[in-house]
């Protein structure tokens, strides 16, 4: 199982995020993510997508965790994240999907498996989903920050 939480689902805006559903045998978002993906001012292209998501995309509520409501509230991750923390640790062998770093690091704290954006292309890429020197084009030319050195490393990776 996957757990999706991104503020900005680069895998969407890269038309990209169908490599998801061939990489992992669920994808689950909290509903604390979809709300917030729904909410106003949220990208075009990503409220038309959570808003008619594949049926191979579940949205569950996030149970209730003392420990990552503590981890949350010391390094102020928003509602999603936290969710996303906890729902991930409690369905046993689940990845994380998140790109935010203070996510991330709660997440690794907390002994949940994490990825980013990144991570999943260079998956796709091995498995031969998608062309990785052209998805990572096209996510930099969204405001996801990658540095020259780290696509090049990534694309001596996917060889």
């Amino acid at each position: 199982m996957l757990s999706l939480r991104t503020r900005r689902p680069y895998l969407v805006l890269i038309d990209c995020v169908d490599v998801l559903r061939h990489l992992y045998a669920r994808i689950v978002i909290p509903k604390e993510v979809f709300d917030e993906l729904t909410a106003p001012g949220s990208l075009p292209p990503l409220l038309a997508w959570i808003q008619t998501r594949p049926d191979w995309i579940e949205v569950r509520l996030a149970p209730i965790g003392d420990a990552t409501r503590t981890e949350a509230h010391e390094l102020d991750l928003d509602a999603g994240e936290a969710a996303a923390i906890r729902l991930a640790i409690t369905e046993q062998g689940s990845l994380l999907l998140i790109d935010e770093a203070a996510g991330r690091a709660v997440a690794t704290r907390l002994g949940v498996a994490n990825t980013g954006t990144l991570g999943v292309l260079l998956a796709a890429a091995k498995e031969g989903l998608i062309d990785l020197r052209v998805a990572l084009s096209r996510l930099q030319g969204t405001n996801f920050r990658i540095s020259r050195t780290l696509v090049d490393r990534l694309i001596a990776d996917s060889q």
